[in-house]
């Protein structure tokens, strides 16, 4: 099962990959289904399945009939079913970032806790968010330019969060916070993260997620870096 969230004339794409197996039902009829829903409605569902009562628990069961037909969500909680009809759109092509693994000139795996860490920490007035990924010195550094000066936190190659480092040479690109910021949801509920960038400087960022139940699911985010600062150091 893949879900994509595209946003339009912005350049990153947000997509969740989930095993059949992560379901407790799964029954797709037709070989590949894809609409598009508003996500402002998706934030309105905010205020169900947020019960703090213990040993309480949300279960979600998803439902399209196909073509032109809205989605249906079912929430159930403490016995209690909320039903929710979301109108689908047509969806438009799918944003194609060719981002292939061949092309890949950095990699590492970082656990979660430190990049969740680094969004606390930095300076979020920055409008960009600034990596840099090196065989040498700094290794892996994250800065900021906000309103209170410039920020930097690094991660040395042989740090206890660092599980992978494979970078081949030095990369400096930065990235729009704005759009990076629709990640953190994911980074909040996810063990490891996964950080790679290609020839060109596209960020690949995949969070690893582990459910109760011990299954994995994946999501995996894509944003190009800012070419209004590329265009201004040239």
């Amino acid at each position: 099962c893949s879900l994509f969230l595209n946003y339009k004339r912005q350049k990153f794409r947000f997509s969740c990959l989930c095993h059949a197996e992560i379901f407790q039902e799964f029954a797709v009829q037709e070989k590949s289904v894809m609409f598009w829903i508003n996500l402002s409605v998706l934030d309105c569902l905010t205020i169900f399945g947020t019960s703090s009562l213990p040993g309480t628990s949300t279960a979600l069961r998803m439902c399209y009939r196909g073509y032109g037909y809205p989605l249906m969500l079912f929430l159930e909680e403490g016995g209690v079913v909320t039903v929710c009809k979301i109108n689908t759109q047509e969806p438009d092509e799918l944003l194609d970032f060719d981002f292939c693994s061949k092309n890949v000139v950095n990699k590492i795996i970082l656990q979660s806790e430190g990049l969740r860490e680094a969004f606390a920490e930095l300076d979020m007035t920055s409008e960009v968010l600034q990596i840099t990924m090196s065989p040498d010195k700094p290794y892996f550094r994250l800065s900021t330019f906000g309103n209170a000066g410039s920020a930097h936190l690094d991660y040395p190659r042989d740090s206890d969060l660092m599980e992978t480092f494979h970078c081949n040479q030095t990369q400096t690109n930065r990235y729009k916070i704005s759009l990076l910021k629709p990640s953190t949801k994911a980074l909040a509920l996810s063990c490891k993260v996964s950080i790679r960038t290609d020839t060109r400087g596209f960020l690949s960022l995949q969070y690893m997620i582990r459910n109760e139940d011990g299954q994995i699911c994946f999501v995996e985010y894509y944003c190009c870096p800012d070419e209004d600062i590329a265009e201004a150091e040239l």
